[in-house]
């Protein structure tokens, strides 16, 4: 199933199994089993197969932010004074809830966040009272996306 680089081959019958459950996750193996023309035995072995090679990586639900009043996405550059600060910065981050993705970059900043708010406001709020409160942040860089275009996983 893997091969030497770490990546899993998957053949068609896979590919269109996942397929199935990236545009639904709950739809029924049965009838997944049925549009595939396999038995619902094989499609759950085949599941278990690419579960333990850790090509899937769980199932989840996705709320829908705004329904909850999050309407206000941003993204933040932040650069640390020093590099021995990353571990740090970031454990601090983990405990602000609407850090929602924080990335090692390259370039000029130390890390790259993905954050939710309700409002600008509230972004304001968590920039100056969380995000920048932490040590060894020396300034941040923000850019709010005014509407998401493309929202979809890799292709298989």
């Amino acid at each position: 199933m893997k091969n030497n680089n770490n990546s899993v081959k998957i053949d068609g019958i896979d590919k269109k199994i996942l397929r199935y459950l990236m545009e639904d996750a709950r739809k029924p193996i049965l009838e997944i089993a049925r549009n595939i023309g396999i038995s619902g035995a094989a499609i759950h072995q085949r599941l278990r197969k690419l579960e333990s090679s850790g090509l899937i990586a769980g199932s989840k639900f996705v709320i829908n932010p705004k329904i909850l009043g999050y309407s206000t996405m941003a993204y933040i550059g932040i650069y640390l004074d020093k590099a021995m600060a990353n571990p740090r910065a970031v454990r601090q981050l983990e405990e602000i809830p609407e850090v929602l993705e924080c990335h090692y970059t390259t370039g000029n900043w130390s890390i790259l966040i993905k954050v939710l708010c309700r409002d600008n406001e509230h972004l304001m709020q968590v920039l100056n009272k969380k995000i920048q409160q932490i040590d060894g942040v020396s300034r941040t860089e923000t850019f709010i996306s005014l509407n998401q275009q493309i929202d979809r996983q890799i292709q298989v």
